[in-house]
C-alpha cells in the first residue's frame, strides 16, 4: 500500500477540494473548466492516475465534458446508476447547469458539487469572490454550505457524502467558497489518512433505494406528472428531506470532531464570543471569519461584540440563528450577494428577518442589513469595525446613523464615493450617499 502524500506546507483551496473528493473514493468525476474552479478538475485529472490512488485499486472515472450542462447531466446519469459522483464549477457555469440541478433535486440524487463562488457576468465580466451565483439557486432544493477556510473545504467535502447519501436526505450538496479568496490562495491543510477516511465516509451502495439502472428491472424516470397526480407530494418530500438534513448535518459534524478533532460549530452555525455579546454580526464565508478579528479588537476597546457565521444556508438553520438573536436583540447581517428587489437587498438578511417573526422573543429584534465585497471588492476588518460601531450606535441611541453608505435601509460597505474615486463618465451614478 502506498502511503498517502500528506500536504506539506500551504495548499490552495481548490487542491484541498480535489484531494477531498479522491479521499472520499468517488466513482465518477465529470469536468469542464471555468474560472476560478478550473484547478480543481485539473488536479483531479492528474490524481486519478497517481500511484497513491492506483495502488488502492481505486477506480475513479474522470470524464471530460463539452460544457457545464453536460457536466451536470453526466453527474445525474452516473448517480442514477448508483455511483458516488463529484464535480466543481462556478459563476456562469453553475447557471448553465441549472436545468440539471433541478433534475438532481427532483430525482433525489446525492451529488456533491463544490462551487468556487464568483461574480456573475452581465454588462461586464467579473470572476472574483461574490456569492451571487450560489445564492441564485438557494430555492432550487439543493443543500448549500458556505465555507470560510481552506481546511474547511477539505473537511466539508469529505463530510458532504455522509450528508447527501444519508437515507433520510438523498439530496445534492453544494459546498461553496469564495473564488480566489480561498480557491487560489494557500493555507496549511491536513488530509485524513486513507484508512481513517474510509471508516468515516458512509459506505458506498451498489444502488440507491429509490432509483437504479438495471436491465433486469427496467424503470421509467422523468415521466410527466399531471396536476392531480403526485407532483406536489414529490416537492414536499424534498422539503421534508431538507428539514431532516438539519440533524444529519449536526450528527455528521459531531462524529467528524470526535474522530479528527476539528469542528465548525455544530455544522450549521459557528459562534464567536456570541453568548455574552451586546451586539451580534451574522455573516458567511471568509468575511464572517474575518469578523472574528474585528470582534477581538472591539473587545479590547471595551465593546462586547460577537459574531455568528452561517455555515449551512440550506437547510436554513432557523433555530440555531434565533438562539443567538434572542441573547442580544441588536444584530447586523452581512451579505456578499444581492437579492435584487428584496426588502433588504440581501438574501441572508431577508431570511433572518423572516425567521425572527416566528417568536415573540425575536420579533422585535433590531436587524440591520449590510452588503459588501461584491465582485471581489475588499472588505477590511476596519470596515467591519465600522459596521459594529453602527450597531453599537443603534444600541446606545435607539437609532442607527443614516450615513455612511445607507440606501433603502441597507448599509453598503466600501462603495466608491468622492469625485477623485469615481470612474470618468460615471459621476451621475455616484451622488452624495
Amino acid at each position: 500500500m502506498v502511503e498517502p502524500k500528506f500536504f506539506e506546507g500551504p495548499q490552495k483551496g481548490n487542491l484541498a477540494a480535489a484531494y477531498a473528493a479522491m479521499d472520499a473514493n468517488v466513482d465518477v468525476i465529470t469536468a469542464y473548466p471555468i474560472t476560478p474552479q478550473t484547478t480543481v478538475v485539473e488536479e483531479l485529472s492528474s490524481l486519478v492516475g497517481e500511484e497513491e490512488f492506483i495502488a488502492r485499486n481505486q477506480k475513479t472515472q474522470f470524464m471530460r465534458m463539452e460544457s457545464e450542462h453536460s457536466v451536470a447531466a453526466g453527474l445525474v446519469g452516473a448517480s442514477y446508476a448508483g455511483a458516488r459522483v463529484y464535480s466543481a464549477t462556478a459563476g456562469q457555469g453553475l447557471l448553465y447547469m441549472t436545468e440539471m440541478i433541478h433534475w438532481m433535486v427532483g430525482a433525489r440524487l446525492p451529488v456533491v458539487l463544490s462551487i468556487a463562488t464568483r461574480g456573475l457576468t452581465g454588462g461586464g465580466w467579473n470572476i472574483w469572490a461574490d456569492y451571487g451565483d450560489i445564492m441564485g439557486l438557494r430555492d432550487s432544493g439543493i443543500m448549500i454550505q458556505l465555507l470560510g477556510t481552506h481546511q474547511e473545504i477539505y473537511d466539508s467535502i469529505l463530510m458532504g457524502f455522509n450528508i447527501s447519501e444519508h437515507p433520510d436526505v438523498m439530496l445534492p450538496l453544494f459546498p461553496a467558497y469564495g473564488g480566489f479568496v480561498l480557491s487560489h490562495t494557500s493555507k496549511p491543510v491536513k488530509r485524513v489518512p486513507w484508512e481513517e477516511a474510509q471508516k468515516f465516509v458512509i459506505p458506498k451502495r451498489d444502488e440507491w433505494e429509490h432509483v437504479w439502472i438495471d436491465s433486469e428491472r427496467p424503470m421509467m424516470t422523468g415521466a410527466l406528472i399531471m396536476p392531480q397526480s403526485f407532483y406536489a407530494e414529490f416537492r414536499i418530500k424534498a422539503h421534508e428531506a431538507q428539514l431532516k438534513a438539519i440533524s444529519v448535518i449536526k450528527d455528521t459534524m459531531a462524529e467528524f470532531e470526535k474522530r479528527f478533532g476539528r469542528s465548525y460549530g455544530n455544522g450549521l452555525v459557528e459562534p464567536y464570543k456570541a453568548d455574552d455579546a451586546d451586539v451580534l454580526m451574522i455573516g458567511y464565508g471568509t468575511i464572517a471569519k474575518q469578523a472574528e478579528d474585528a470582534v477581538d479588537v472591539l473587545r479590547e476597546q471595551g465593546y462586547k461584540a460577537g459574531a455568528l457565521r452561517v455555515r449551512t444556508y440550506r437547510p436554513f438553520p432557523t433555530e440555531d440563528i434565533l438562539k443567538y438573536i434572542k441573547k442580544t436583540q441588536i444584530v447586523g447581517v452581512m451579505d456578499r450577494a444581492i437579492a435584487f428587489g428584496n426588502p433588504t437587498a440581501g438574501p441572508l438578511s431577508t431570511d433572518i428577518m423572516a425567521a425572527c417573526q416566528r417568536y415573540d422573543s425575536t420579533r422585535n429584534a433590531k436587524i440591520l442589513p449590510f452588503i459588501g465585497g461584491l465582485g471581489g471588492r475588499d472588505v477590511t476588518y476596519d470596515d467591519q469595525i465600522e459596521q459594529f460601531k453602527i450597531l453599537f450606535d443603534l444600541k446606545e441611541k435607539g437609532e442607527a446613523p443614516k450615513k455612511p453608505y445607507k440606501m433603502w435601509g441597507t448599509y453598503w460597505t466600501g462603495l466608491i464615493t468622492g469625485s477623485d474615486k469615481v470612474p470618468q463618465g460615471e459621476e451621475e451614478y455616484f451622488g452624495d450617499i
